[in-house]
């Protein structure tokens, strides 16, 4: 499995890419793959508020329906609309054009709560 390094986790199978106080999120290749060839993504809409682990979007494959957490609370700012169209680039490339949205973090403090990849690495192993 691919768990880049620079990365943070959830235990949750999302990947957090920090960038100053906006994290992109998307879901892992672990992930991924336990899903399968993914059909259906819902994005969250833009300006809402969001509580870490509260559900912010669903992840649909040919084999079921997964929940994505929003792994930190604040704002959505930013979402992939060309997954509407092209849900596999999930599948294709889980850590680029497969991100699902970027969340401007309202306590920098819950970062420090997140996994990084060798802990990510320990949790799938498991």
């Amino acid at each position: 499995m691919n768990v880049p390094d620079e990365l943070r986790y959830s235990t949750d199978h999302e990947w957090i890419r920090v960038d100053g106080n906006t994290v992109r999120i998307g879901i892992t290749d672990y992930a991924q793959d336990a899903l399968g060839d993914v059909v259906f993504v819902q994005v969250p809409d833009v300006g809402s508020a969001v509580a870490s682990g509260a559900g912010i979007s669903e992840v649909e494959s040919t084999k079921s329906v997964s929940d994505i957490y929003a792994p930190v609370a604040g704002t959505i700012t930013e979402v992939n609309a060309d997954l509407d169209a092209n849900p596999e680039r999930i599948n294709a490339d889980p850590y680029g054009e497969g991100w699902i949205c970027t969340i401007e973090v309202s306590d920098p403090a819950e970062l420090e709560s997140l996994l990084d990849a060798d802990a990510y690495r320990k949790l799938i192993e498991g």
